[in-house]
């Protein structure tokens, strides 16, 4: 058994990959900080590969895929990715079209080779991680939320074309709400409720995923926040999530 997870140097990807390794998962680790994956591949116990990489560049992602597509991989889960701040008049483009490369870009051709590779095999599972930023457009970060927007249409529409043919490929998006993890400081931004530990939606997220769940929203308050939001008129909401936002300001 072996899984491949992106992102996997800190916060949800890492302790994804310590409750899969507990579960007796070999692993691919891959991310831009060696050290940091160093240091966890020391904390495993079972057999871990590590590949420092930024999946931020297509051509990374082709040649990840081609140095492990022999290595019958069971579970993909792409965690890599991260957030902008700001106006939209003044955020940097460069930092946005990097975030827009990792988070939709590497997303989309590793969830589209490996899930070809699983269904010649007709098995395995697929974890995207998204957000709760994915339900709701967000003033102040309108650019993270759009992208979390695309992982979640991306992996309902793919989960509905597998549902058709009967596959028992699993496809799963992961949308949490604030999660304590590194995403705050590199998103420069301080969350207005308190956060979900990272390990909770690790164990929650996994246990979800191998139950073939499509949406995966870890905490009851998340839930709710989810549902009531459906019912808000749009103008309101935009008006409601640029206040909370603008309060996130750290």
């Amino acid at each position: 058994m072996k899984a491949l997870i992106t992102g996997a140097s800190s916060g949800i990807g890492a302790d994804i990959a310590r409750v899969l390794s507990e579960m007796g998962y070999d692993l691919i680790l891959v991310a831009r900080r060696k050290t940091r994956l160093s240091k966890l591949k020391s904390e495993l116990d079972t057999n871990v590969d590590i590949i420092n990489m930024d999946i931020s560049s297509t051509f990374n992602c082709m040649e990840l895929y081609n140095q492990v597509k022999e290595e019958d991989i069971e579970i993909l889960v792409n965690c890599a990715g991260f957030g902008v701040f700001g106006e939209f008049t003044t955020t940097s483009l460069d930092k946005e079209l990097d975030m827009i490369d990792t988070n939709i870009k590497g997303l989309h051709v590793l969830t589209k080779l490996f899930l070809q590779d699983f269904s010649k095999r007709n098995r395995g599972y697929i974890l995207n991680v998204a957000s709760s930023a994915a339900f709701q457009p967000g003033p102040l970060m309108a650019s993270y939320y759009a992208s979390k927007a695309y992982v979640l249409r991306l992996s309902e529409a793919i989960y509905g074309e597998l549902k058709e043919i009967k596959s028992n490929v699993g496809i799963s998006v992961l949308c949490p709400g604030p999660v304590d993890t590194e995403f705050n400081k590199v998103a420069k931004v301080k969350f207005a409720v308190k956060p979900l530990s990272s390990e909770y939606v690790a164990k929650y997220a996994v246990k979800k995923m191998f139950k073939k769940k499509l949406v995966i929203v870890p905490g009851k308050l998340m839930k709710l926040n989810y549902t009531f939001n459906r019912f808000i008129p749009k103008k309101l909401l935009l008006k409601m999530n640029y206040n909370i936002q603008s309060k996130k300001e750290g």
